[in-house]
């Protein structure tokens, strides 16, 4: 029991250095970029609207505070965490350390979605709502390939993946093909590297109401996720419903990524990177990785977001980072932690 408790109280502390860690984080960049905040400013900024004092402030200073950048922070923050924890959610109920969020095709059917609103002249809004509905729709197609063959084995989950991000990548291809090259390739091929260029308060709105719900119910199921991380018949044997507890964790770790992925394009390498960083903290019991992994994402995120806006004259599209980051970061803790790819 004593053992419980210290586990428990550790998990609380590298809980709360995190957090910590992460508000500190994002006062930090509201104030950079090359319009420069002071943290008092912004203190005096929040204080006055929440009790609704008298402005003695510039109200530049407000609308680059409040309708600029705090979304774009809150975005960021948000969809790391979220890729962050899907990716912590897949790796453990497949028993991989490979496989990230992206791989039942959420991402790819993103793609294809979004570049069909981009064709279609769709608005920003209509654009963000094709992406989810691309990304839903690919993982519907992924799950049902399976029915269809009459079996609810892992690998030919995995292997329904493959099949519908290779079909993704092929649809997508045609319609770069014959996009216009002047406005709407250039404008898919840079929603394919991702941004928080275009965030505004109603698509941090349009995605926290899911978002928080299906983050909820995954730290919910924790301790199911370390049952399924034993393995299906091990899980079994426990009396774990494996299809039902997969189908939900699946669902929820969809709605996550779906809902990163339709507000900032695709980004590469945090749901697959992070989870790692998470258990070399937080260890491998998932009722302590997951909130570990959420945090982490939100901080790596928010910390690359930023570093695109003032490192270069123009903004840097963030996947170009996540890659450059995520490709030596991964290689180093493969080599560390001797991972054996079976």
């Amino acid at each position: 029991m004593e053992s419980k408790k210290m586990s428990s109280r550790t998990y609380r502390i590298i809980h709360v250095v995190l957090f910590a860690a992460l508000l500190a984080l994002i006062l930090l960049c509201l104030c950079v970029g090359k319009y420069s905040l002071t943290p008092a400013e912004c203190i005096r900024i929040f204080v006055g609207k929440l009790f609704h004092l008298q402005a003695e402030w510039n109200p530049m200073d407000e609308k680059m505070l409040l309708g600029v950048r705090l979304p774009r922070v809150i975005a960021a923050v948000f969809v790391g965490a979220g890729l962050a924890l899907s990716g912590a959610v897949y790796q453990g109920i497949f028993k991989n350390p490979l496989v990230s969020p992206e791989f039942l095709g959420v991402s790819s059917g993103a793609c294809v979605g979004a570049a069909v609103g981009i064709l279609l002249s769709f608005s920003a809004a209509a654009i963000q709502v094709s992406a989810f509905a691309g990304g839903i729709g690919a993982v519907a197609l992924t799950v049902l390939i399976p029915r269809a063959m009459r079996s609810d084995s892992n690998i030919m989950l995995v292997l329904s993946g493959i099949i519908v991000s290779g079909a993704m990548s092929s649809v997508l291809g045609f319609i770069k093909y014959i996009a216009d090259p002047a406005t709407e390739l250039a404008a898919i091929t840079y929603w394919q590297l991702g941004s928080f260029s275009y965030v505004d308060t109603d698509a941090v709105l349009s995605i926290l109401p899911l978002s928080l719900l299906a983050g909820c119910v995954i730290f919910a199921m924790s301790w199911w996720v370390n049952i399924l991380s034993l393995g299906e018949q091990e899980a079994k044997t426990l009396g774990a419903n494996v299809q039902l507890l997969r189908g939900v964790c699946i669902v929820c770790s969809t709605l996550l990524t779906a809902g990163a992925v339709c507000i900032s394009g695709t980004i590469g390498w945090i749901g697959l990177v992070v989870p790692h960083f998470g258990r070399m903290i937080a260890g491998a019991d998932n009722r302590g990785l997951l909130p570990a992994a959420g945090l982490i994402g939100g901080i790596f995120l928010l910390a690359v977001d930023t570093a695109t806006r003032i490192i270069g004259p123009a903004e840097m599209p963030i996947s170009i980072l996540t890659g450059m980051i995520g490709a030596p970061v991964y290689a180093w803790l493969l080599y560390r932690q001797r991972m054996t790819i079976r």
